[in-house]
């Protein structure tokens, strides 16, 4: 049997959109949107625990991720808070997701694919009082058939509401979802990074990118910081933070951004950068220089300073893993008459 812990007690990540106003910008722990009918308030929505072997994963508190053998079936509980002033009407449904140019990407309008097909939600219409939750559960069944492979989806909850004459406004939070189908052990999580490059952007401002190729069988949400030391003298600068919302499938290729917050010479400079994934981490160093104008440098090939290393594995068949939310999106959809659907 495993253990579990309240999300709760980790101050995890839960997406929240706004019922009514503007929308508002992305902050931690919160993420808000806006969007939905009826007084001002947010709505938000969060998975409910986490296996206790997992508390550390960072990755794993934010979303489902999980590797499942053919015909196992695992449940998880989903809690919706409603802070507005009046009742929220909240659809939840899964929908299908993918992964392209370094960023997750969940499919609105209830769009099928295999993942979702295994997925089916306790309820799906959930009626939050004022200043109060509400909990359903979403299951997934993998078939015994199941090909080994990642799958991705997202499930949503959705608040509706009309928005001035012949116009709905749709407020979406969601969690992502990694399943992988595979046997006793998970597929390993592995990256490198192939070059970086100093650039300048128009206003003179420092720039890295890193191109990193996912090497592993994992799906990557990359994170991490940049330190630079002069090739020449005793100057160090940094840690800058790696901006974050790069996702890779497997074998794909994307660059990671890093902002020099700093007014620094154009160089030579050695570049070290730590990145991870969840609980897997690696670090790599290159030598480059800055451009003395707007531009990109000369790409720089980098070699890894630390070995891969993973501080924990994922569990089997049935460890579960837990995740915040994901993805506030608002959208303005104008009704027409050829088209009076909700999406």
């Amino acid at each position: 049997m495993h253990k579990y812990i309240p999300v709760g007690a980790l101050c995890l990540m839960a997406l929240a959109g706004t019922l009514g106003g503007p929308p508002s910008a992305i902050a931690s722990p919160r993420v808000a949107a806006a969007g939905g009918p009826g007084g001002q308030g947010s709505f938000s929505v969060r998975l409910v625990d986490v296996p206790a072997s997992l508390a550390n994963d960072t990755r794993a508190r934010q979303y489902i991720i999980d590797n499942l053998r053919p015909g196992t079936t695992i449940r998880r509980r989903l809690e919706v808070a409603n802070t507005s002033d009046g009742p929220a009407g909240v659809a939840m449904y899964p929908s299908s997701a993918r992964i392209k140019h370094g960023s997750f990407i969940g499919t609105f309008g209830r769009r099928r694919n295999e993942l979702t097909s295994w997925m089916s939600l306790g309820k799906r219409w959930l009626r939050v009082p004022a200043h109060s939750t509400a909990r359903t559960s979403v299951t997934i069944h993998v078939p015994r058939d199941a090909a080994p492979g990642e799958r991705y989806g997202v499930v949503w909850a959705q608040v509706s509401g009309g928005h001035g004459p012949g116009v709905t406004l749709v407020n979406r939070a969601g969690i992502r979802v990694y399943l992988s189908v595979g046997g006793h052990n998970p597929p390993a999580t592995r990256f490198r990074v192939d070059t970086m490059t100093g650039e300048r952007d128009r206003a003179g401002r420092a720039i890295v990118r890193a191109q990193v190729h996912n090497t592993g069988g994992r799906a990557l949400d990359l994170s991490g910081f940049l330190n630079l030391t002069a090739v020449r003298g005793s100057i160090n600068a940094g840690p800058y933070p790696v901006q974050l919302g790069t996702t890779l499938a497997p074998g794909q290729s994307e660059p990671v951004t890093v902002m020099v917050t700093d007014q620094v010479a154009n160089g030579p400079w050695k570049a070290t950068l730590h990145l991870k994934s969840g609980l897997y981490e690696e670090t790599y160093r290159a030598r480059i220089t800055f451009p003395r104008h707007s531009g990109h440098g000369r790409p720089a090939r980098a070699h890894a300073v630390v070995a891969g290393r993973s501080m924990a594995f994922y569990g089997g068949a049935t460890g579960l893993l837990v995740g915040g939310a994901l993805l506030p999106v608002t959208v303005m959809l104008r009704r027409r008459k050829a088209a009076a659907q909700s999406t």
